[in-house]
């Protein structure tokens, strides 16, 4: 059996995002049991001109339920940008799972040839739907996960490789 768009994506998104929450998770732990304010993990940044935790959090919702609709041909839901917890992070992060796992497979599959149009930073872009998810979507959204981690851990919250993977689903 050959790979599915829905396939190439769902299970991603489902697998990063739960590991995205469980990574705020311990990050929450790590400021009450460090007394830090929780607000300087949030603003945290890798370096000045990059967006902090919140954004990169923010961001990678962004990817995934934007991936999806776009890919099912339904509008993207919109969300507002206003989150200041970690708890609040959660719900967004919940949130785009609840959508990304309420598009029935045979929406997405079939999609490699979908037209994309989307506007990124201001400027208009037009894609075919399989180098969209394969060489857009896939790589902003990991990149986002990825940055999330790397504030944490350059922050001192202990977390490794197993945490960002998250559940590696295997073969029994």
């Amino acid at each position: 059996m050959s790979l599915t768009m829905s396939g190439a994506s769902v299970p991603m998104f489902n697998q990063y995002l739960v590991a995205l929450a469980h990574l705020l998770e311990k990050a929450e732990a790590h400021a009450q049991a460090g007394k830090i304010d929780p607000s300087a993990l949030l603003q945290a940044r890798l370096f000045p001109d990059m967006f902090p935790l919140t954004s990169q959090v923010q961001f990678a919702c962004d990817f995934a339920k934007g991936a999806v609709a776009r890919l099912a041909g339904v509008p993207v839901p919109s969300y507002e940008d206003n989150e200041k917890s970690f708890a609040e992070l959660k719900a967004r992060i919940a949130k785009t799972l609840d959508f990304v796992n309420s598009i029935e497979a045979n929406r997405i599959d079939g999609s490699e040839s979908r037209d994309i149009r989307m506007m990124f930073a201001g400027q208009p872009l037009a894609f075919k739907g399989e180098p969209y998810l394969i060489g857009f979507a896939l790589p902003s959204f990991v990149f986002h996960v990825t940055t999330a981690f790397g504030i944490l851990r350059h922050n001192g919250v202990n977390i490794g490789k197993a945490d960002f993977l998250g559940n590696v689903p295997v073969l029994p």
